[in-house]
């Protein structure tokens, strides 16, 4: 099939498409590492946790979503554990505290929140100035 449409014009290119490791890698606490990807109702959070790594329970407005990609995890969620494989999707209501344990082999994830995180875009901010 012949493309019929012109191709994006570098200037065009660069707004629409970021590459997001090369956004500013942001510690998230000891063995958790993030970068994110802003925009206007929505945050992306692309996450490695190393092996054994606990994040505390904590609550923010954003609704959440976390797809494994690849590793495993136990993430709790308003008192209770859920078991996280590779391609399990969570889905965590606003306001409801949640943390997790990584496993013995580790953690890889992709964190959707809407609206956006903006704690995690100032911190952004502040790393990118």
């Amino acid at each position: 099939m012949e493309k019929r449409e012109p191709p994006a014009t570098p200037e065009e290119y660069n707004r629409w498409v970021v590459r997001y490791r090369e956004t500013p890698l942001m510690k998230l606490a000891p063995g958790a590492q993030n970068y994110i990807v802003s925009a206007e109702k929505i945050t992306v959070s692309f996450v490695t946790l190393q092996p054994n790594i606990r994040i505390i329970p904590h609550r923010h407005e954003s609704e959440q979503m976390v797809i494994v990609q690849d590793g495993a995890c136990d993430f709790l969620v308003a008192g209770k554990l859920y078991h996280l494989e590779e391609g399990d999707v969570l889905i965590i209501p606003s306001h409801v505290d949640h943390g997790n344990y990584s496993s013995e082999r580790g953690l890889r994830m992709i964190e959707v929140f809407s609206p956006p995180r903006y704690d995690m875009v100032e911190k952004q901010r502040e790393l990118m100035a």
